[in-house]
């Protein structure tokens, strides 16, 4: 079996997690292949590129958090490589197993004994003059808002064959239910349980109050037509992905064909990692 490590860059914690995790797999039949963040390498792990880590593993293992799994669902491209998150960073909604849990959930797994979560995706694509300038698939969300502080920005918004609005806003949100715990939550949108067929459209701080949060099925197609001049706007994929957009530029989303997909602990549910990473209140 092949295990691919992406680690989180400059994370002081992961050199000492990789040591264990080559100790761990040393009797397991198991090759390491680790990306060329990491500075110091321990004898029985593998060196090689992202992409080449991506094409050739059995399972991918992240050290980080969940902007690691979010980098990790770009590149896989829609492979559908299960991928197990160690929780390195702060919330870990996605990467959900601590650190001092890691070792022994990840035997489990060799062992068969393991739930896949698989996370819906949004492709989107720009087209400007009739031909495609810009495309990528997006987990959390994809946002199309103003660079710099301006007036509000317009966007005609579709859904299908239908018109819905002109928004007048900061931006837009266009999230998956994996992102509606991200800026979707943030801007008054609503969360939304991981395996429900919705996509989320939450405007920014719309100029008309009535323009609330919109849940739809996820196999409908938007269509988005940016109506504001001479002011930068961007569209954001997963917070990581920048593309400048022009007036009457289209960006048009729609659900992947493909999965990600997360191991998740058998022992917890969606609601106790909201009750502890949300700080809900409870008995």
């Amino acid at each position: 079996m092949k295990i691919g490590i992406f680690t989180k860059p400059e994370e002081p914690r992961a050199a000492a997690l990789v040591a264990r995790l080559v100790e761990w797999a040393a009797d397991k039949n198991v090759q390491l292949f680790i990306n060329e963040r990491l500075n110091e390498k321990p004898d029985g792990v593998f060196s090689a590129s992202d992409a080449k880590i991506a094409e050739v593993s059995d399972l991918i293992v992240t050290l980080g958090g969940d902007g690691t799994m979010l980098a990790v669902a770009r590149l896989l491209e829609g492979r559908g490589t299960p991928v197990f998150g160690i929780n390195l960073g702060t919330l870990g909604y996605l990467a959900e197993f601590p650190a001092e849990e890691a070792l022994e959930a990840l035997s489990e797994v060799m062992l068969g004994h393991y739930r896949i979560a698989r996370r819906t995706l949004i492709d989107w694509c720009v087209i400007r003059n009739q031909g495609i300038v810009g495309k990528g698939c997006a987990l959390n969300d994809v946002v199309v808002n103003k660079a710099t502080l301006a007036r509000v920005i317009e966007i005609d918004c579709t859904v299908g064959s239908h018109y819905v609005t002109t928004y007048r806003a900061d931006g837009l949100i266009i999230a998956t239910p994996t992102g509606s715990t991200a800026y979707n939550l943030s801007a008054g949108g609503p969360i939304i349980y991981p395996s429900v067929g919705a996509i989320c459209i939450a405007p920014i701080c719309p100029h008309t109050l009535t323009n609330r949060p919109l849940i739809l099925p996820d196999k409908k197609k938007i269509k988005l037509e940016l109506k504001t001049r001479e002011q930068e706007v961007v569209l954001a994929s997963d917070g990581q992905i920048t593309f400048q957009l022009l007036a009457n530029d289209t960006v048009e989303l729609k659900k992947s064909d493909s999965t990600f997909n997360v191991i998740v602990s058998k022992e917890k549910d969606y609601f106790h990692i909201l009750r502890s990473k949300l700080r809900w209140s409870g008995r």
